[in-house]
């Protein structure tokens, strides 16, 4: 546990921390992205994964934990770090703004980490919880279907094109998806740096690599709420949607 403090008491064991947990984070994100881009196929495709991820409680927990204390350790070295570099230069230089700038997603990581940090709040509500009232639909619990294997599953197809299919979500979606972009785009070539991989040989690929993966990541997730809006799954959306209402009717029946 001491060494454990020491790295933590250190500036330079903190940017190692803040570096390790981005790679891992950056890593869920393809993982993540992955999973989701089923959506795109027939709607047993996505419906099966689901209902697999599912069937494994104690995996898809056991992931979520990690996940949780990651991307805690990562906030807290972020916070830590940027409390840090205040408190040693509270002011500019010379009290005054030098001419040249840092870059917008450099100067705003802490405050897009931040937001980015609420909106995966609610999208865990939105289609993990299946909070109601939060969609802008009715509850998607009562969305079900029938995999090929005759097993009877959560119909997690309907449930995101429905769910994408409300205007202002697919917005929070898009609006969430710009700022992860700019805070990766940023934050990769700084997790290389802080474990000391600059060179002037391999700066200038590690900066393309970082704006090429922030783009591919912006581009698959948010090709998902596009697509919905554009009328994808929109038949499916129609007798998900009838199933809802029918269910809340029954509900209303039985008071």
């Amino acid at each position: 546990m001491d060494l454990v403090g020491r790295i933590w008491r250190s500036s330079l064991g903190r940017k190692y921390i803040m570096a390790g947990t981005g790679a891992l984070l950056f890593g869920f994100l393809i993982a993540h992205l992955a999973g989701n881009l089923q959506v795109f196929g027939p709607p047993d495709l996505i419906n099966t994964y689901a209902y697999f991820l599912k069937s494994k409680p104690g995996l898809v927990w056991g992931a979520r934990l990690g996940l949780l204390a990651i991307v805690g350790l990562h906030v807290m070295s972020a916070i830590s770090l940027s409390a840090q570099n205040r408190a040693a230069r509270p002011v500019p230089y010379g009290g005054v703004k030098t001419p040249y700038a840092a870059p917008l997603n450099s100067r705003t990581m802490l405050l897009s980490g931040v937001t980015i940090m609420a909106f995966v709040i609610y999208h865990l509500l939105h289609f993990t919880a299946l909070a109601n009232g939060i969609n802008g639909v009715g509850d998607f619990r009562h969305l079900e279907t029938t995999l090929p294997t005759g097993v009877k599953a959560h119909d997690v197809y309907a449930m995101m094109v429905l769910g994408f299919g409300v205007w202002w979500v697919s917005l929070a979606y898009l609006i969430a998806q710009a700022l992860l972009f700019m805070h990766l785009s940023h934050g990769l070539a700084s997790m290389f740096q802080s474990l000391g991989l600059r060179s002037h040989t391999w700066w200038p690929r590690v900066q393309l690599f970082a704006k090429v993966a922030s783009i591919a990541l912006f581009v698959g997730y948010a090709s998902i709420p596009v697509a919905v809006m554009a009328g994808m799954g929109s038949d499916h959306a129609k007798k998900a949607q009838h199933s809802l209402q029918h269910a809340v009717d029954g509900g209303k029946g039985g008071h």
